[in-house]
């Protein structure tokens, strides 16, 4: 059994003075550990791999997601199984560890997995590390110049992910990642306190779709735009990222080393491009 996304509060709200307490709903945190089971041999392993505070719901996809964007898997072929595990240390632990199960023959690198996966970081040296380690393992090149997308299609997304964030239009207090088609089309929205997990999440529920090509797609967050996730849209091989948020430096060396557009700060009538214009569609005036 998993937790329910949202949770009721009693809440004192400040307009022009203090009002009785009437009831709210907050997004619901809860810690997801993640555990591999994989086969070597004649035994059956089962391994530690992450613990990740998320808004629960859609755990599956979220946990493919970041197999995927990690390099621990190379296509969903590769997973058999999840389950959510019944036996727990504690109550409170029920519903918020998830067991994946890998095909026979598939064993990641448990060494490196015991180490941190990238060190996301803007100084000199470990910034082109982590650019080197996610171009090595990104397995196809992203297309050049596709998708083709007009320009105030782009500026319209904000509008049109906020209409379609269920869970933030309660709760004020989750991040957004959605897929759009070239055409301005929302074809999958998930939504996380996490950004990273919301993006994990959507990219999970992408590659498990049957028919979804997703780099025909363009990438909308609703916050930042940080070189981790830049980072997981180059795994899923999206060549078109645009964001409300600002990019780091890191981010956009990312974008503009994979051939990937990147587009920050968007709102109605305006965006900042800072990789991959050649994507852009302008309408002339």
């Amino acid at each position: 059994m998993t937790h329910p996304p949202v949770a009721p509060v009693m809440v004192h709200k400040w307009r022009t003075q203090l009002a009785a307490a009437e009831h709210d709903l907050l997004a619901v945190e809860e810690p997801l550990e993640i555990r591999l089971i994989c086969t070597e041999g004649e035994q059956q392993r089962e391994q530690k791999l992450v613990v990740s505070m998320r808004t629960p719901g859609h755990d599956e996809e979220l946990a493919l997601g970041f197999l995927l964007t990690e390099g621990i898997i190379q296509s969903v072929e590769e997973v058999v199984g999840m389950r959510h595990c019944q036996q727990v240390e504690s109550p409170e632990a029920r519903g918020n560890v998830l067991k994946v199960y890998l095909r026979a023959g598939i064993s990641p690198d448990w060494q490196a997995l015991s180490r941190n996966f990238f060190m996301y970081s803007s100084c000199g040296v470990c910034g082109k590390q982590s650019i080197e380690s996610v171009m090595q393992k990104a397995c196809a090149p992203l297309s050049a110049g596709r998708p083709q997308v007009p320009l105030e299609l782009i500026q319209e997304l904000p509008e049109k992910l906020l209409r379609s964030q269920r869970i933030f239009s309660h709760t004020g207090g989750l991040h957004a990642a959605a897929l759009f088609s070239a055409g301005g089309e929302l074809l999958l929205l998930r939504e996380d306190i996490g950004r990273h997990n919301a993006l994990d999440k959507l990219i999970g529920a992408g590659c498990a779709r049957a028919g979804l090509a997703m780099h025909s797609c363009l990438l909308f967050l609703s916050g930042r735009l940080g070189f981790e996730l830049v980072q997981k849209a180059r795994m899923a091989g999206i060549a078109l990222v645009a964001a409300v948020g600002a990019p780091t430096s890191l981010a956009v060396r990312l974008a503009r080393e994979s051939g990937m557009t990147l587009i920050g700060f968007v709102r109605p009538g305006r965006c900042n491009v800072y990789t991959g214009i050649e994507r852009l569609i302008q309408t002339p005036s």
